[in-house]
């Protein structure tokens, strides 16, 4: 979804609801803000992306995505044009980045070291969050209103085939043994895709999760991650759909991340927090509170080895009451102010 300026068994679930409560004794970890990079106009921006090959992060930043370099705290360059931006993804073994253009249902292929464009491969209609496997070298594009994945050859630019999800889907993760996990958020379900025959395999309900939106993976311990519209995190076993955990997060949540060397899960929530989820095992999992951000900071990427979180934002001009009951507040931001944060763990 793009930000504008303008704006199961009984069994299972017990287990889950167990597992709401704040932890006794554990410690929100420290996070700090420790630079920001102006990014300005245009006035709309979407999903992120770390890329741990050459340290860059990417941004879709409407009709272009910008490059920006952490240790340098400025953009370096930039994918453009692109008639709408919202997914990004990389493939460092093929030394490319990819794009959707929702405007002209396309994946973009860059070269990730020049960022010149190096092809295109037709998806369906308004690609939305895209995701990279190096293991097989596919690129999976959600397409919003097309209600369906495709898969694409990233090699070859080349599209395998478009499956129909029965729903508009939000944001997915690539699991263990050629399975892709896609929330579906208007029918309240993960949906299961096998990467090698290209097609569903299983339909998971989400309940107690209400319109699935962030998704992050711990493949260690096969575990998957939702954040929910309704602010709660579900813990969802990778292997046969059950539900494991069910914990607190903030409002207005729109991605997930999983920090897999601190053993940490991450929702960024629109209302200005940062919810963190401690993994104590496979089954044991606790809310360990929210780390105050910034409004409007919705969307974010995580670097694995650091630990470094990246959320984009704008400043605010005004904020108004939620647009819908259970939502967080509705923010209006000044033109021209769209910006990275990037914060670090404390040492």
């Amino acid at each position: 979804m793009t930000f504008a300026i303008r704006a199961v068994a009984g069994a299972a679930i017990a287990a889950a609801i167990a597992t709401q409560a704040i932890g006794a004794g554990a410690q929100l970890p420290a996070y700090k803000i420790v630079k920001t990079v102006p990014l300005g106009a245009p006035d709309k921006w979407d999903f992120l992306t770390f890329d741990p090959a050459s340290k860059l992060v990417y941004v879709s930043h409407r009709t272009k995505v910008d490059v920006v370099d952490p240790a340098l705290g400025k953009i370096v360059g930039e994918i453009s044009p692109i008639g709408e931006s919202h997914g990004v993804a990389s493939l460092p073994k093929l030394d490319r980045f990819y794009a959707g253009d929702a405007k002209a249902n396309v994946l973009i292929a860059a070269d990730i070291k020049t960022f010149a464009k190096t092809g295109s491969a037709p998806v369906g209609v308004d690609s939305d969050a895209v995701v990279a496997d190096a293991a097989t070298g596919r690129v999976y594009v959600m397409n919003g209103d097309g209600q369906s994945v495709t898969a694409v050859d990233a090699a070859k630019n080349k599209a395998l085939k478009t499956v129909a999800l029965g729903g508009s889907p939000e944001f997915a993760a690539i699991g263990r043994k050629g399975r892709l996990f896609i929330n579906v958020a208007d029918t309240n379900e993960i949906v299961v895709f096998d990467t090698t025959k290209l097609s569903i395999t299983a339909r998971w309900p989400t309940a107690p999760c209400e319109k699935p939106h962030g998704m992050a993976m711990d493949i260690d311990t096969n575990r998957v991650f939702v954040s929910c519209s309704n602010a709660r995190m579900i813990v969802v076993n990778a292997a046969n759909g059950a539900i494991v955990a069910n914990l607190p997060i903030g409002k207005g949540t729109d991605a997930a991340a999983f920090d897999s060397v601190r053993k940490l899960a991450f929702s960024s929530n629109g209302e200005g927090t940062l919810s963190v989820i401690a993994e104590r095992g496979a089954n044991d999992f606790v809310s360990l509170g929210d780390i105050k951000t910034a409004p409007g900071a919705r969307t974010m990427a995580l670097d694995p080895q650091t630990g470094r979180i990246f959320l984009v934002t704008a400043d605010v001009t005004k904020t108004e009451p939620p647009e819908k009951p259970g939502h967080g507040p509705h923010f209006i931001f000044a033109p021209g102010t769209v910006k990275l944060l990037i914060l670090d763990p404390a040492k």
